[in-house]
């Protein structure tokens, strides 16, 4: 939002929506159209209504939670809309306090153990769920048991908001399709549950025409969800989800200073094969590991390039972000890889990968490794994307068990695929790439043979006594 924020005529209808008798609400839709303003604004207006009041906004994680909610929207929605009122700040504790009445807003990533559990161990007369494409429905039923505050006046309200994922979403299968996410069952009260979809040009007033010129020109599949503000369809037998990738978002700040390894990975596969279906890019990520084994996508440097020059770019990010190696697909290219990635930088050390299964066998433990929902818990959560990667994650969500879906070859995917296989599901010893092959070598080497063991005839003294240990 920009600083002269107005609500636009879909806007203050979707005010007479918050209003209504239901106790669920959620808005979903486009980026850059409104959704947090308006939900924050009515988190304001109720703290106003309900002297002692508390309300609760959270997101899956905290430092998610604290810029955009803390330090960005309450701010603004507090000077735009009610520069009488006072909020005060008790940030160590947690909360917003707003005067005049005394009612309080709790800030919170649900990823905060002990802070959350400090916040659900308090009951709220209004719980505001921000970008619930990232919250896991377990998340959610915890935190409504919390939503049980009685105010006189007020009456116990829900929100929710996100830029919409799959149809199989739980937002989806909840309000949408008024069914239970869990049992898949029809909504015993759907009357409680309201919706309404708005989308970046019902705020044009309050944008550019370059934002809004950019969103409407974003590939196909970022444009339904960030631009048309509409539900997709998913694969069948999808790899990665749309939750899944959104579950694995994190800032790069929230990348730790001290990865235990980092690597460079390419896939040069993009020059080979049918020009109908290959790709011209030649895919490069970078990738790192913390100290607890969780998988950091770093940057996407995937380039259309010659040779010299993509190899440039791959030793560049191997520079920039310390990087223990470069790890490359040998199929397509072989020891050229190697040779022109020396060319550049020839004490680089080169790591070559076989693809030696199909493209979903290789993919399907690494997009194990990003975690999956069942009956409302999420299991796993290993990988996270630091930042936006929006050509990548469109390739990673066209992965099926059958097989890659896209129009052409994956590059940025199989690249992610090879980086995240290095690092967490075939690691290399962290003595080096020598060292590995030595224990490979070593662990190859046919063991010697077992003696025989003798054999005694029948009556010697030698063969009674193996027949009494026997037990013969």
């Amino acid at each position: 939002m920009i600083p002269s924020f107005k609500l636009t005529p879909s806007q203050r209808e979707l005010n007479h929506l918050l209003a209504g008798p239901q106790r669920h609400c959620l808005l979903y839709g486009g980026a850059r159209s409104g959704k947090t303003f308006l939900f924050v604004r009515a988190v304001m207006l109720r703290a106003l209504r309900g002297p002692g009041s508390r309300h609760a906004m959270l997101r899956f994680r905290a430092n998610a939670a604290r810029a955009p909610l803390w330090l960005d929207t309450l701010p603004k929605v507090h000077r735009l809309c009610f520069p009488d009122t006072r909020l005060i700040d008790h940030r160590g504790d947690g909360f917003v306090e707003v005067q005049p009445g005394g009612a309080q807003i709790w800030i919170a990533g649900l990823d905060e153990k002990e802070r959350v559990e400090k916040i659900l161990g308090q009951e709220f007369v209004s719980i505001y769920l921000n970008e619930c494409s990232q919250i896991p429905y377990s998340s959610v039923l915890l935190a409504l048991t919390r939503l049980a505050q009685v105010v006189p006046g007020l009456t116990q309200r829900a929100y929710y908001d996100l830029n919409p994922v799959g149809s199989r979403h739980w937002t989806s299968l909840r309000f949408v399709q008024g069914r239970d996410p869990i049992s898949l069952q029809p909504t015993r009260d759907p009357d409680q549950y309201a919706y309404a979809r708005i989308n970046p040009k019902d705020n044009a007033q309050n944008l550019s025409q370059e934002m809004l010129a950019e969103l409407e020109a974003l590939p196909d599949r970022q444009r339904r969800r960030f631009f048309e503000g509409v539900y997709q369809t998913e694969v069948d037998g999808a790899l990665w989800t749309f939750e899944s990738i959104e579950r694995a978002r994190c800032t790069p700040q929230d990348v730790p200073a001290d990865l235990k390894r980092v690597v460079v990975a390419v896939d040069p596969s993009g020059t080979s094969g049918d020009e109908d279906k290959r790709s011209d890019n030649i895919g490069i990520i970078v990738a790192g590991k913390s100290m607890d084994d969780t998988g950091y996508v770093l940057a996407d440097r995937t380039c259309n390039l010659a040779p010299e020059a993509w190899a440039r770019v791959a030793v560049t990010a191997y520079r920039e972000f310390k990087a223990d190696r470069i790890v490359a697909e040998k199929n397509f290219g072989g020891d050229m890889v190697r040779a022109v990635l020396h060319t550049v930088d020839p004490n680089v050390p080169v790591v070559l990968v076989s693809a030696s299964h199909g493209k979903a066998v290789r993919a399907e433990p690494v997009s194990a490794l990003y975690g999956y929902e069942r009956d409302g818990v999420w299991h796993k959560d290993q990988v996270r994307h630091a930042g936006e990667f929006r050509e990548l994650e469109d390739q990673l969500l066209n992965f099926s068990t059958a097989g890659y879906l896209g129009d052409r070859s994956p590059d940025r995917a199989d690249a992610l695929v090879w980086a995240m296989s290095d690092l967490l599901v075939e690691p290399l010893p962290a003595e080096g790439h020598f060292e590995y092959m030595r224990q490979l070598a070593a662990s190859l080497k046919p063991k010697p043979p077992e003696p025989p063991k003798p054999v005694y005839a029948p009556g010697s003294l030698e063969y009674e006594r193996q027949q009494a240990e026997k037990g013969e």
